[in-house]
């Protein structure tokens, strides 16, 4: 996997990440950049590719002035963002943004995909095949899903930030449901 990693394919993402945020209405979102490799590398002992070409990357998006910092050991990541540190956290691959994502909030998280001109959303915890029909599912993250996809709805980067959730990671501290649905 870290053959596919290039300093522009994480610039590219770095950029959108930024724009999906403006378009969320951040108006300087704060980018942690989560680390390929455990403790950052730890200066090269546990591989060269935070160095060699996540970092280059980071710098490359600091010197276009945006707020973005990294890489960042992914064991403390997203500790910090829950801290208020960053308003998003850039993985380098699917589970290591999902295990937190399902820790934080199994039942409350919402899984959004950018790069289209339209959001995409969905609850983080997937389809639930083995549960459907059963009457057992929370639908706390369908909810929220739901609830984000229609605020996201026809923003666009240039609307104003007046708007902005303050803080997302609520979304992840309790239930949003059926009142997310009326604001």
């Amino acid at each position: 996997m870290a053959d596919t990693l290039t300093t522009d394919r994480i610039y590219q993402a770095l950029c959108l990440t930024i724009e999906t945020m403006e378009g969320a209405g951040f108006e300087r979102p704060r980018i942690g950049v989560a680390a390929l490799n455990p403790h950052a590398g730890d200066g090269r002992n546990f591989g060269t590719e935070d160095e060699d070409v996540l970092l280059p990357a980071v710098q490359r998006a600091q010197e276009q002035q945006m707020s973005v910092t990294g890489p960042v050991p992914s064991d403390t990541v997203f500790v910090r963002a829950l801290k208020g540190e960053f308003d998003a956290v850039l993985t380098m691959y699917h589970d290591q943004g999902q295990i937190a994502m399902k820790l934080m909030g199994f039942d409350r998280g919402v899984t959004l995909i950018a790069g289209y001109p339209f959001p995409i959303v969905t609850p983080a915890h997937g389809t639930a095949y083995d549960i459907a029909g059963k009457g057992t599912a929370d639908t706390g993250a369908t909810f929220n899903a739901v609830a984000l996809g229609r605020k996201l709805a026809g923003r666009s980067p240039r609307d104003s930030a007046a708007e902005a959730p303050t803080d997302l990671t609520a979304l992840f501290r309790g239930p949003m449901r059926e009142d997310a649905l009326n604001s």
